[in-house]
């Protein structure tokens, strides 16, 4: 069963966030001493005020396979307890779409973590479906304005983009 803690949500999306950007754990896998989604609910590590604030500031995502023109909406925000949430959907022709949920667990220079909830489907192929919950790693190359996705080929070996973009004055 997951954590409730949604006395502690600041906004509507901290509910729907906290029903589905985290995995139910196993009964087997699981312990009253140790639970596994604990690091998934604190605040994250922070050892960039400049990444931070630029997270704070998302100005929305992209996924290559539905162009870079039209920007998905990104909610960040930052709940009474310091935990950091970070979502994005984007919707391509006949529901293709990227769907991207979780609660970010540390932030550094020019990247970071998430513990999130992927989903792809209909893109590039219209067959084609991909969901994977763990922690992914998002970094700034080369000076630009966006984080990307630092794990390309983690589905089915097609090359994924999935970019957060921050305004240019943030560099």
């Amino acid at each position: 069963m997951l954590p409730t803690r949604s006395a502690n949500c600041v906004s509507v999306f901290c509910a729907v966030a906290l029903a589905s950007a985290v995995p139910v754990a196993s009964q087997e896998n699981s312990t009253a001493a140790s639970d596994p989604y604990d690091e998934a609910f604190s605040p994250p590590v922070i050892t960039s005020e400049r990444d931070a604030e630029r997270l704070r500031n998302l100005e929305g995502a992209t996924l290559q396979w539905l162009g870079w023109e039209k920007r998905g909406k990104v909610v960040s925000y930052v709940d009474q307890d310091g935990v950091w949430w970070l979502t994005t959907e984007l919707r391509g022709k006949d529901d293709a779409g990227l769907k991207l949920e979780g609660v970010i667990t540390e932030i550094g220079k020019d990247y970071f973590l998430i513990h999130a909830e992927i989903t792809i489907m209909g893109t590039p192929d219209p067959d084609r479906f991909c969901d994977v919950n763990k922690i992914w790693r998002f970094a700034v190359t080369q000076n630009r304005s966006y984080y990307r996705l630092r794990e390309f080929e983690w589905c089915d070996g097609l090359t994924d983009y999935i970019d957060f973009y921050f305004a240019p004055s943030l560099r």
